[in-house]
C-alpha cells in the first residue's frame, strides 16, 4: 500500500492556513518528498510523519515556492545524525541550485546523490517502485511525476509444474529472485507466476499548462494531484499568460485520463476556499476533491 500526504498546498506565498507545495509518500518503509516549499517540516509534523525514512526528494522545478523549505530539511535530517545517501532528483541544473541553498547548510553527515533529468520522460528505479518523470510546460524547465508500484501475477501451480520447478524454490522466486537449480538451469518469477496484476500508480503535476503528456502519464491513476491555481471565472488568460492551470483544466485532464480519482493543489493566495468552486468541477470529472494542507490517503492493491 502507499500513504500518499499533501503536506502544503499553496502555490506562490505561504498563508496562515496553507503552507507551500510539497507532497509524501510512504511505502514499505521507505519516504519520498516531492517538492519541499516553505512550511515542509511543520506539516510532516503536523501529519505525525518522520522525514528520517525519506530516501529521495523529486522536485518539479526550483521556483522558490516548490523548494524553499530544503535548507532547514537537509539540517533537521544532519541533527537527526543521519548517515545514508539522500537522493535528489530534479531538472537540469538540480546540482548547481541544492549546492547554492547549501551555503547555509554546508556540514551534513550524510552525502547527496543527484540524479538529473534531461530528457523528457525518464524512469528512475527505486525500493520496489519507480519514479516516471515527465517534462510538462511551465516558463521554466519542470516536470511532473508518476509514483508507480508494480504487482506481480499470482502463483500458477500448474505453470510451476509444466516448468518442472521444485517446490523448494517457490518462495524465493515468487519473491522475485533468479536462481540456478542443481542442473544449472536459471529460474525465474515468470516460470510460476501469471501475469503481471493491477499495482498502485500516483501521478503528481503542479505549474504547467494542460499539455497531452500529461493525460498520457496520468492514464488510469488512482490518485492524480494536479495544479489548480484558479478556480475563479475570468482568470483562463492569466493561466496562459503565466503557464499555470486553472481548476476546470486540471478537470478535463482527470477526465481525459480516466484516473479514479483526482486532488486539487497548488492554489493561488486569491483562492481563499477553493471549495466553494468545486461544484463546477465535479461536473467535469465527478470524483474531483479541493486538496487541503494535510490530506491523506492509503491507496491499496485492488482485489480482482
Amino acid at each position: 500500500m502507499l500513504d500518499v500526504c499533501l503536506l502544503g498546498t499553496g502555490g506562490m506565498m505561504p498563508l496562515p492556513y496553507r503552507k507551500l507545495t510539497a507532497c509524501m509518500t510512504r511505502f514499505n518503509g521507505h519516504s519520498l518528498l516531492i517538492d519541499c516549499g516553505e512550511g515542509t517540516q511543520v506539516g510532516i509534523k503536523e501529519r505525525g510523519w518522520s522525514v528520517k525514512p525519506l530516501d529521495a526528494i523529486c522536485f518539479t522545478h526550483f521556483h522558490a515556492d516548490h523548494i524553499s523549505g530544503l535548507p532547514g530539511l537537509l539540517l533537521t535530517l544532519g541533527n537527526a545524525e543521519r548517515t545514508e545517501p539522500l537522493l535528489i532528483i530534479g531538472p537540469k541544473g538540480v546540482e548547481r541550485i541544492v549546492n547554492s541553498l547549501r551555503v547555509i547548510a554546508p556540514d551534513l553527515p550524510f552525502p547527496i546523490e543527484f540524479y538529473e533529468l534531461r530528457e523528457k520522460e525518464q524512469t528512475i528505479q527505486m525500493d520496489g517502485y519507480a519514479i516516471e518523470a515527465f517534462q510538462v510546460k511551465h516558463n521554466i524547465i519542470c516536470y511532473g511525476y508518476s509514483v508507480v508500484i508494480p504487482r506481480a501475477g499470482k502463483f500458477d501451480l500448474q505453470k510451476a509444474k509444466n516448468n518442472n520447478i521444485p517446490m523448494k524454490y517457490w518462495n524465493r522466486l515468487q519473491k522475485g529472485e533468479t536462481l540456478k537449480d542443481e542442473n544449472g538451469r536459471t529460474l525465474t518469477s515468470d516460470m510460476i507466476l501469471g501475469a503481471p496484476r493491477q499495482g498502485i500508480k500516483l501521478t503528481y503535476c503542479t505549474d504547467t499548462r494542460p499539455v497531452p503528456a500529461i493525460a498520457e502519464h496520468a492514464a488510469g491513476a488512482d490518485l492524480f494531484i494536479c495544479e489548480g491555481m484558479y478556480g475563479e471565472e475570468g482568470k483562463e488568460k492569466k493561466a496562459r499568460e503565466y503557464k499555470h492551470m486553472t481548476f476546470y483544466e486540471a478537470a478535463r485532464l482527470a477526465k481525459d485520463a480516466e484516473v479514479k480519482r483526482l486532488w486539487l493543489t497548488h492554489y493561488s493566495p486569491s483562492v481563499v476556499w477553493p471549495d466553494e468552486f468545486m461544484g463546477k468541477v465535479r461536473k467535469i470529472f465527478p470524483k474531483a476533491q479541493a486538496g487541503k494542507d494535510g490530506k491523506t490517503i492509503t491507496l491499496d492493491f485492488q482485489e480482482e
